[in-house]
């Protein structure tokens, strides 16, 4: 599916983006002629009447199929009529249609299903510049967008209320500039003022019902894709291991979403803003890496089961990380972080379980860093290998070092913060029950945590005995440290299979 979504997405860019480069002399013949190459090395079967009129070229009932084996279906794009018309100056405008329909078709798990879905635009103007092997697309628009135009499930037509998407980019500007040569060099950028999107389910059998309207606002995007001139476009792993590569970075503002609905005959609502956030990827035959962002996030839920909105917010959220995907002897180097900062609820909230406030509310905060190296034995691009692997009990690599480089879990009057690094012999798997033996060191610290068991016994939620079970389990884990209520912890793994807490083996 996914190299269904690249290779459509392709096929869009083509009409609705594309870039600015040095002025050179570019003719029409040459624009449409390296887009029916470009699709057709992307998989795509191009059908289209041709006609030359001066310096007008016109392209009539131009279709654009291509089958989806993952689907067992197919994709299918009709633009009526475009034109290429050359400027004088070395340069071409492009004008498509103001909409134009594609439809995806397909058979899975016995049922058989027709996506009718129109593309639409407002204002759109694009004009090439450059030579044949380096052309530059400038482009704006008013709005660029598609919706789901007809849905069909075994011959028979879904009512027009019962699914409803639409997604749309408003006062779009930008760039693409592609240089052919032994790849096909992409480099993209573009902004937009805002993004809006919305869905509208109906389900007249079980009654449930959902509306999602949505909205991003001050976009921006950079990237670069590398395409090869030549791979087997059945073939996915032949696609990276000829050259693909792929890096690109999404910025935006703020947004905000809202969603409504029923489930088992109950109200809910959902509603949620940020104040901008990012999106960053990057992806080849080697690695594939994320680096992902979000700002003062609020959400506020109501459901008929409550009386009142479950209301939290967090300060940032971020997911980082870094594998490779390609079967290797070399031992290869990976990473990855996540946290959730300041992180705070509703008094109302609050108050289920703790009416007295005897519990410090302060913001949470949860975030670890971690960096390691690993050796890889399968071939994640590779549908065979995946699909081999997932019927195994092989593993898909071996973990050879991990490092911490932080863990920092804040709450309710307590801290915990560690760093730890570890290497891991392969061969020896008897002594952690056929997990790869560790050796290292983990340095923790426990700040709060007698306080913490303090006021949960005065709260009546942890009996005398539980808590003398817990002191006595971080006694044996730990020591105090220079500061009152703080208790350190060297966990210490030896080679040969021993655990030693701060000196003393616990196994």
């Amino acid at each position: 599916m996914s190299v269904f979504l690249h290779r459509s997405c392709g096929a869009v860019l083509a009409y609705a983006l594309i870039s600015q480069g040095a002025l050179a002399d570019v003719t029409a013949q040459d624009v449409w002629d390296d887009w029916k190459s470009y699709l057709t090395q992307m998989g795509y079967t191009v059908e289209a009447q041709e006609t030359s009129d001066g310096n007008v070229l016109t392209v009539t009932d131009m279709t654009m199929t291509m089958a989806l084996p993952e689907e067992d279906g197919s994709f299918d794009m009709v633009v009526p009529q475009m034109t290429l018309t050359e400027n004088g100056d070395g340069t071409v405008s492009v004008d498509v249609p103001e909409s134009f329909p594609m439809t995806v078709k397909g058979d899975g798990s016995g049922e058989t299903f027709s996506t009718e879905i129109l593309y639409a635009h407002t204002g759109l103007k694009m004009v090439v510049s450059g030579s044949p092997e380096d052309m530059t697309y400038d482009y704006s628009a008013g709005s660029i967008g598609a919706k789901l135009d007809g849905f069909t499930v075994n011959g028979e037509e879904m009512p027009a209320d019962a699914l409803a998407v639409s997604i749309a980019l408003n006062d779009v500007s930008g760039s693409s500039r592609m240089k052919i040569g032994e790849n096909r060099d992409v480099d993209q950028n573009f902004t937009a003022a805002d993004l809006t999107y919305g869905l509208v389910f109906n389900d007249p059998e079980s009654g449930e019902t959902a509306n999602v309207d949505g909205a991003l606002q001050q976009l921006a995007f950079e990237g670069t894709t590398v395409i090869p001139s030549d791979f087997d476009v059945a073939d996915p792993q032949a696609f990276y291991d000829a050259g693909f590569a792929f890096s690109g970075r999404f910025t935006y503002d703020s947004g905000k979403s809202a969603l409504a609905g029923t489930s088992e005959g109950q109200a809910f609502s959902l509603g949620s803003e940020s104040q901008g956030g990012r999106l960053a990827a990057s992806l080849d035959a080697q690695r594939l890496a994320y680096d992902i962002e979000q700002n003062s996030t609020k959400v506020a839920v109501t459901t008929a089961d409550l009386p009142f909105p479950i209301e939290v917010a967090m300060e940032n959220a971020g997911l980082k990380f870094e594998f490779p995907v390609q079967e290797s002897e070399e031992i290869q180097p990976f990473g990855f972080a996540m946290n959730l900062t300041d992180f705070t609820m509703s008094d109302v909230l609050w108050s289920i379980f703790d009416p007295a406030g005897a519990l410090p509310r302060d913001p949470a905060t949860i975030a670890l860093d971690t960096t390691g190296t690993a050796k890889i034995l399968t071939n994640f691009f590779d549908p065979n290998a995946v699909e081999t692997l997932a019927l195994s009990d092989t593993a898909p690599g071996e973990l050879h070092s991990m490092k911490i480089n932080e863990l920092l879990i804040s709450l309710v009057g307590t801290k915990l913060t560690g760093d730890a690094d570890f290497a891991f012999d392969n061969a020896n798997t008897e002594a952690f029950d056929g997990l790869p033996t560790p050796k290292g060191t983990a340095n923790l610290q426990l700040v709060g945590a007698n306080g913490l068991i303090d006021t949960l016994i005065g709260m009546g939620l942890m009996s005398d005995s539980d808590a003398l079970g817990a002191r006595m389990m971080m006694g044996l884990m730990a020591v105090p440290g220079e500061e009152p209520d703080t208790l350190n912890s060297k966990i210490e793994f030896t080679e040969e299979g021993q655990i030693l807490a701060n000196g003393q083996r616990i196994k």
